[in-house]
C-alpha cells in the first residue's frame, strides 16, 4: 500500500509540470538541464543529511543501466517540454500517455510478467477514458498540434524505457538511484545545450526563476524520489495503470486553471480512467500483494 501511495503522489506532482513549464521562458533542453541539475543538488543534500554513503561498488555494477536510464530521462524531458510548446496541455498529454500502454505491452517480454485478461480490459477502458478526456485532440489538423502530439509520443517512449530500466536496478537505495540518474541526465544535457543553445540559459528572466526552482526541487527532486521509491515494489503493469493519475491531474489543470476546453465527455473519461485503475489495483493487492 505504501508503494502505491508514493507512486500516486509522484504522479500528482508530475501532473503539474505542464503548468509550471508554461511560466519558464527557456527552450525545452535548457529547462531539462536546469531541472535535472537542481533536482540532483537538492536530493544530494537530502541524502547527505541522512548520513548515508554512496554504494560505489554496486553503482559500478549497474553503471550501464544507470547511464542509459539517464539518457531516457533526458530525452523524456526534452520532448515533453517541447510538446507543451507546440500544442495544448491536453493534446500533449494525449501523446505522452501512450507510455503506460508501452509498459503494459512490453512488461511480459522485458520483465517476464504475466499479462492477465483483466489487466488488458482495465487498461483498454483507461485508454477509452483518455480519448474522451482529450476530446478533439485526435481530430486536430493543425500542423503545430500534430508536431506537439508527435513529440509527446516520443517522450512517452523514453518514459516507458525509464520505467522498465529501473525495474532492473536492485540493492540500491531509491534516493541514491534518483540522485545518480538526475546527475547523469544533467551531465549528458550540459554539452548538448552548450552545442545547440550556447549559454543563453544564464540570462533567464527574473520571472522564470521561481518556477525553475519549483520544477527542479518539487517536480523533479521530490517527484522522482517518490516515483522511484514507489515503483520499487510495484509490478510493471500496476505502474502502467497508476501512471494515469498524472494525465488526469494535468487535464484538470488544463480545464480549471488554463481554461482549456473541458466537456462532459472529459468528465466521463476521467471517471472511466480512475475507475479502471481502482479495479485493477484491487486485484493486484489481493493476489500479488505488490502494493
Amino acid at each position: 500500500m505504501k508503494s502505491s501511495i508514493q507512486f500516486i503522489l509522484s504522479m500528482i506532482i508530475f501532473g503539474t509540470i505542464g503548468l509550471v513549464v508554461r511560466y519558464i521562458h527557456l527552450t525545452s533542453s535548457e529547462t531539462a538541464l536546469l531541472s535535472s541539475a537542481i533536482g540532483c543538488l537538492f536530493l544530494a543534500v537530502v541524502y547527505k543529511r541522512q548520513r548515508k554513503k554512496f554504494s560505489w561498488q554496486k553503482i559500478k555494477q549497474y553503471a550501464l543501466i544507470l547511464f542509459v536510464s539517464g539518457i531516457a530521462l533526458g530525452g523524456n524531458w526534452i520532448f515533453l517540454y517541447a510538446s507543451y510548446d507546440y500544442t495544448t496541455l491536453t493534446n500533449a498529454t494525449l501523446g505522452y500517455y501512450a507510455a503506460p500502454v508501452f509498459v503494459m505491452l512490453l512488461s511480459p517480454v522485458v520483465l517476464k510478467e504475466k499479462l492477465s485478461l483483466k489487466k488488458v480490459l482495465c487498461i483498454s477502458v483507461a485508454v477509452v477514458g483518455m480519448i474522451l478526456i482529450v476530446g478533439n485532440g485526435l481530430t486536430t489538423t493543425g500542423t503545430s498540434d500534430i508536431v506537439g502530439i508527435s513529440f509527446g509520443i516520443i517522450a512517452a517512449a523514453f518514459y516507458a524505457g525509464l520505467m522498465l530500466l529501473n525495474k532492473f536496478i536492485k540493492e540500491l537505495n531509491r534516493l541514491e538511484v534518483t540522485v545518480i540518474q538526475l546527475g547523469i541526465t544533467a551531465l549528458i544535457l550540459l554539452p548538448y545545450v552548450l552545442i545547440t543553445e550556447g549559454l543563453n540559459f544564464i540570462n533567464v528572466s527574473f520571472t522564470s526563476i521561481p518556477f525553475i526552482l519549483i520544477l527542479g526541487i518539487m517536480n523533479t527532486g521530490v517527484g522522482f524520489w517518490l516515483f522511484f521509491s514507489g515503483m520499487e515494489h510495484l509490478k510493471g503493469q500496476s505502474i502502467a495503470m497508476l501512471s494515469y493519475v498524472d494525465p488526469f491531474v494535468a487535464i484538470l489543470i488544463s480545464g480549471l486553471i488554463l481554461q482549456e476546453q473541458f466537456t462532459s465527455l472529459q468528465i466521463v473519461g476521467g471517471l472511466l480512467l480512475l475507475g479502471s485503475t481502482f479495479i485493477s489495483e484491487i486485484r493486484v493487492r489481493k493476489t500479488n500483494s505488490d502494493s
